[in-house]
């Protein structure tokens, strides 16, 4: 597969990044992370540099409780498939 360059703009620079994802893919990453960073350019009125650390936190944080989301979710898939299986069984 063959990667596939994307020119973004995010926080008014234009980057260019190659990934393996669709164009689509990308330019919807970018303008949640460029949103991301105008809310903190908004409300904290910090520096640029500081505003991209905040924003790498808050989407890290986002990541985060998602994959624990997925986690949970998949636990309790596994409880619920498992209480199917002993119904099925004649059990409960």
């Amino acid at each position: 597969m063959e990667k596939i360059r994307t020119t973004v703009r995010i926080a008014g620079h234009d980057y260019t990044l190659s990934s393996y994802d669709p164009e689509a893919h990308v330019q919807r990453v970018a303008k949640y992370v460029d949103r991301m960073i105008g809310d903190l350019t908004l409300a904290t009125r910090l520096p640029a540099a500081q505003v991209a650390v905040l924003t790498a936190m808050n989407v890290a944080d986002d990541m985060v409780k998602a994959r624990d989301e997925v986690a949970r979710l998949r636990q309790e898939n596994a409880e619920l498939k498992q209480q199917l299986e002993n119904i099925a069984r004649g059990g409960k």
